[in-house]
């Protein structure tokens, strides 16, 4: 009996971390959601984290949980997940994290956790410990997403400067500014969506690798996956604003049709990658769909040096969580 109390404790605390977790990447990433809307001046700051934050915890009735299977049980092999594994995996998450906001960098919370649950996988058994087609699925993600978001963002710019062709700018603005709302919905939505759901896959995990859920589970608890879109929630309302600034302004200046069309872009590459079950980064995907539309105006328009400085960002994402994983994964087994 002692022994069950204690691993309901360490489950506890491991569970409160992920939820930590969670609201930090709500947090973080709260930046992808609204600052297309921000800078183009649509909605206050304050109103526009309240708008994302109500979109992200709605998402909750509408995306299945393909997700949530994918980062539980795709990403590392069955049996070889305990209690350190899952430890290791989020200090390395949320190191990154911590790192990125503080000198504002949009890097990926998806890609920080992923590369923690490599790390400190690799850390107990090496690679054989991974499951190589959810690893692969990810990585060609990393390059797939913001590829797809420039490619439709830029696509959506070009339909619309045709189709609007004989509007006046004044009329252009006053219509995107109102559809804007929309489309900055959709990709809250999205946001939600996708990014709530590797939270509630660790935690997932987590249960499992204790015996207090069933591999065989279609799904997990309900209370961890109200508590994993809640958490995602309140942290998109308290909002990343270092992040805020280098994607609505810094990488190209935008109005609202422009912020209309990126945000519509992302949403739709969000959605398709959600039903795939594919963890995908919303950095990666709205950086990708803003750079699309400043380059579908002229290429000058886009800041190139600053797209260059996030993309390193992205390649080091995994490789550097992973190695923070790995030292808690190895700190965590020594200690306790």
């Amino acid at each position: 009996m002692a022994t069950v109390q204690v691993a309901l404790w360490v489950v506890m605390i491991l569970v409160a971390l992920a939820i930590l977790f969670d609201f930090m990447n709500g947090f973080h990433d709260a930046a992808n959601s609204i600052a297309t809307v921000v800078s183009t001046g649509v909605l206050k700051p304050g109103h526009a984290v309240l708008f994302a934050a109500f979109f992200n915890l709605i998402a909750i009735f509408i995306f299945h949980l393909s997700v949530a299977a994918t980062v539980g049980k795709g990403i590392a092999q069955p049996g070889v997940v305990d209690v350190h594994v899952v430890f290791g995996a989020l200090v390395g998450a949320i190191s990154w994290n911590l790192v990125t906001w503080y000198y504002g960098i949009p890097s990926s919370s998806s890609h920080a956790l992923i590369g923690g649950i490599v790390g400190a996988v690799i850390a107990k058994t090496g690679t054989g410990g991974l499951v190589a087609s959810g690893i692969w699925k990810t990585v060609a993600f990393i390059f797939v997403s913001p590829f797809l978001g420039f490619l439709l963002g830029s696509m959506m710019m070009v339909l619309v400067a045709w189709g609007f062709r004989r509007a006046t700018p004044s009329r252009v603005d006053r219509w995107f500014r109102r559809l804007q709302l929309v489309s900055a919905g959709a990709y809250s939505l999205g946001h939600g969506g996708n990014d709530a759901q590797k939270t509630i896959g660790i935690i997932w995990m987590l249960l499992i690798a204790t015996g207090y859920a069933s591999a065989g589970d279609a799904a997990p608890p309900n209370w961890v996956i109200v508590s994993c879109y809640a958490a995602i929630a309140l942290g998109t309302m308290f909002g990343g604003w270092r992040i805020v600034k280098t994607m609505g302004q810094k990488i190209t200046k935008l109005k609202p049709v422009g912020g209309f069309c990126a945000e519509t872009g992302g949403a739709i590459t969000l959605f398709l990658a959600t039903a795939l079950g594919i963890p995908v980064s919303t950095t990666h995907t709205i950086t990708g769909a803003i750079v699309g539309v400043g380059s579908a105006q002229r290429a000058s328009a886009v800041r190139w040096g600053v797209a260059g400085n996030i993309v390193w960002a992205w390649i080091f994402t995994i490789p550097a969580s992973a190695f923070v994983a790995a030292i808690a994964y190895w700190f965590s087994w020594q200690i306790f």
